[in-house]
């Protein structure tokens, strides 16, 4: 991976009206780096339990992509994460 770069991390959890899981995911990511709600995406599943929720960022080390990663782990809704 060459540093700056542009990454996209996609964090599943449960399917929410309310936008909870995706203000925890932004929050998480924000925690690190700058991270607009033009830079994410929201994709729910077909029965809508679940969602998946994409999140777009700029990079300029290894250090920010871990941090990224391991705030992201903290979601205690989180079922998966890519």
């Amino acid at each position: 991976m060459t540093f700056p770069c542009h990454f996209e991390y996609k964090a599943f959890g449960p399917g929410d009206e309310d936008g909870r899981f995706r203000a925890q995911v932004q929050e998480a990511v924000s925690t690190v780096v700058t991270v607009s709600r033009q830079a994410m995406r929201v994709r729910p599943s077909s029965t809508g339990k679940y969602q998946c929720v994409s999140v777009l960022v700029t990079l300029r080390n290894r250090a920010q992509l871990d941090a990224v990663y391991a705030a992201l782990r903290k979601i205690d809704d989180l079922k998966y994460l890519l």
